[in-house]
């Protein structure tokens, strides 16, 4: 077991609770924040944080099945990376992208390694939403066609292009982008194509797909945008077959396939990206641009961008890309990146994340579902997973918010901080978990079932 994993987690000794109360009067007070009604906000504090706990102002230690926004990959404040970026501050905190700098290069480097030889740079964003942005500006200059078919199981994240892809609710008080079509990707247990088995459902979801292209004319369409493995929309592991009929298609129409790894690269599926995953893509064929942020660098430094492949990245040669940011390739971000990689490569954290997954979580997790009729299923692959929850397992009816809210709240009592969206509950643990800290938690998930179930 590397250090990463076997490193021990203490509070500061000098926490107050009235630094709490302070925390929360003034986020009251002055901070608006995303995604929610303001009034009835009561946002938990967190004082401090270490591998895969937090804690707030009373000492109360929590585990992190949140992972934060699903971006803590690595956990928190590992120590590689926060002398990494403290290192770099003191040398160069700041640089114009326009200059060569060599945090960015070996970053990039990585990344480039990590992706495979169907690739060949990288352009650094400020973080996943502009990420996409730029993935798509780069499919439309270079096939000359406008249009970005997406899935409406998904999201993309919350700027003009990247919300419009977005298939969830989300996206419907921001439709202000252009050439945005949705169609309806594979997912058998909730399945839209009336399959009854995952054979089917890829052949269908394929049909659904290529049917899309054609009604919309294949000379309009730049892109097939897709999250490898939609993450907030459910973490709809790809039947086996899909994302190779995807790549068929998309030569076949001359479309760029987008893999959007924001959320499931970096180690979160057991592999570096999710798309070279075996039981996701047995074939190992890759997309032409990927997409990517979060796990990169656990979200210590604000930070994402696109692996572009070397005909699109070509294609720039003797041609302006339009497009830049003044925080691209930010040397503190990209010390980050570096200091990640090389700590989940050395620490084989990647690796844990798989066999946790394979040995402990989910077993865990489906024995839990095999003991409480609230869970309809249970998918996933590494230490990125969900609960599909429902009301009766013959009708698959969604459970409402009141029951998601309890569980959050038995959740929270027994001190395992939870990731909720819709009628689901995802496990989405650092991936430096260790058995002992899945056992504890998959311990709070069933004591909080049985606490709900019984009202």
């Amino acid at each position: 077991m590397t250090d990463t994993l076997n490193r021990s987690h203490t509070t500061r000794p000098d926490l107050d609770p009235a630094d709490g109360a302070r925390a929360l009067e003034l986020d009251r007070q002055y901070v608006f924040h995303s995604w929610s009604a303001q009034g009835a906000l009561n946002p938990f504090v967190i004082a401090g944080a270490a591998g895969c706990e937090v804690w707030d102002y009373d000492g109360e230690r929590y585990l992190d099945f949140s992972s934060q926004l699903v971006n803590t990959n690595i956990g928190h404040s590992h120590p590689k990376i926060v002398a990494a970026i403290q290192q770099q501050a003191a040398e160069l905190a700041t640089v114009a992208p326009a200059h060569a700098n060599l945090a960015r290069g070996e970053a990039a480097k990585r990344i480039v390694e990590k992706a495979g030889p169907g690739f060949a740079k990288v352009f650094f964003t400020n973080g996943g939403a502009d990420a996409i942005e730029n993935a798509i500006r780069m499919a439309r200059l270079t096939t000359h066609k406008h249009k970005v078919l997406s899935t409406y199981r998904s999201y993309h994240g919350n700027t003009g292009a990247a919300i419009a892809a977005t298939g969830d609710w989300r996206r419907m008080p921001n439709e202000y982008a252009y050439g945005h079509v949705h169609f309806f990707g594979p997912f058998a247990y909730r399945s839209e194509f009336f399959s009854d088995s995952p054979e089917q459902e890829v052949e269908r979801a394929l049909q659904h797909l290529e049917r899309t292209i054609v009604a919309e004319g294949p000379g309009t369409i730049a892109a097939i945008l897709l999250e490898s493995v939609p993450g907030t929309a459910g973490v709809l592991t790809p039947p086996p077959g899909y994302l190779a009929g995807v790549r068929e298609l998309a030569d076949r129409y001359g479309i760029v396939w987008i893999a959007d790894e924001v959320m499931a690269g970096f180690g979160r599926t057991g592999e570096w990206f999710a798309w070279q995953g075996a039981e996701v893509n047995p074939t190992g064929v890759g997309p032409d641009l990927i997409a990517f942020a979060k796990g990169v660098n656990s979200g210590y430094v604000p930070v994402g961008g696109v692996v572009i492949s070397p005909e699109i990245a070509a294609a720039f040669d003797e041609r302006v890309f339009p497009g830049g940011l003044t925080y691209s390739g930010h040397p503190l971000a990209m010390a980050s990146i570096v200091a990640s990689i090389d700590a989940m490569t050395d620490e084989g954290i990647v690796e844990n994340a798989k066999r946790i997954g394979e040995k402990h979580l989910g077993p865990g997790l489906r024995a839990l579902a095999e003991k409480h009729e609230m869970i309809g299923e249970v998918r996933g692959l590494g230490v990125f997973w969900a609960l599909d929850l429902v009301t009766d397992r013959g009708t698959r009816a969604p459970v409402d918010a009141s029951v998601i809210g309890r569980i959050k709240a038995e959740l929270m009592t027994r001190r395992v901080l939870p990731f909720a969206a819709d009628n689901r509950i995802h496990v989405v643990p650092p991936c430096i978990v260790t058995p002992a800290e899945v056992e504890r938690a998959l311990l709070a998930y069933d004591e909080a079932f049985t606490a709900v179930a019984a009202g």
